[in-house]
């Protein structure tokens, strides 16, 4: 599902480098992603859905080389094939949850906004104690809210690919347990891989494997 090869990346006027010899991730993988801050993890998330993109060496998902896709290419394959869920939400204050929920359907012209995906929409909020929230607009939810707004967006196009960077880092344990089992009932049921960075230790045991940015050899970071 994720293969990256040789991959090198800096910031420009820092001395922020990461270099990735090689990683990959398969179909149905459940990856959480640990280490000090500033130690890459973002950035690598960012890399794997081609906000960013590397110096040198490639990302490939699904066998394609999302690194190698001009902008808009890359951005639409990021809409329609990959679910991100942003440390900082990334909500627009203009539009109501529903909306924020069905944005990517209305950006992109590879998703297709139907009754089936309104319902799906309607069906996701619900299970994530927002049904009776929908018309609200994003500064009138608590920061939990806003968090479990973000997951429903990311996770409304049944993505292959789940990028998730704090996604319980503002919610309480039992908010925190609804979130990870919903994110792994979905990676269960469309063989999807889902790469979750998290501080929350006590819930590593529930993932398939730990890429440990402070020790793991097929990774190292200089810098901030």
């Amino acid at each position: 599902m994720i293969a990256v090869d040789s991959l090198h990346f800096s910031y420009p006027a820092s001395t922020f480098r990461l270099s990735i010899p090689e990683f990959s991730a398969a179909p149905g993988e459940k990856l959480a992603v640990i280490g000090p801050s500033g130690s890459g993890k973002t950035t690598l998330l960012n890399l794997i859905a081609g906000i960013s993109l590397p110096q040198s060496g490639r990302v490939f998902i699904d066998d394609t080389a999302i690194s190698d896709m001009n902008d808009a290419a890359r951005r639409n394959y990021r809409i329609a094939q990959i679910g991100f869920v942003f440390q900082d939400f990334r909500l627009l204050e203009y539009l109501t949850v529903l909306d924020n929920i069905l944005h990517p359907y209305r950006i992109s012209g590879a998703l297709v906004l139907d009754r089936q995906v309104r319902e799906r929409a309607l069906a996701l909020a619900d299970s994530m104690g927002l049904g009776d929230k929908l018309k609200r607009h994003p500064d009138a939810l608590s920061q939990g809210e806003q968090q479990r707004a973000a997951i429903c967006r990311a996770l409304l196009p049944e993505p292959k690919l789940i990028l998730a960077d704090e996604a319980t880092g503002n919610l309480d344990p039992d908010n925190k347990s609804l979130i990870l089992d919903l994110l792994f009932e979905r990676v269960e049921a469309h063989s999807a891989t889902l790469l979750a960075v998290t501080h929350d230790h006590e819930l590593l045991p529930r993932f398939d494997r730990i890429v440990d940015f402070h020790d793991f050899h097929d990774f190292r970071a200089s810098g901030a």
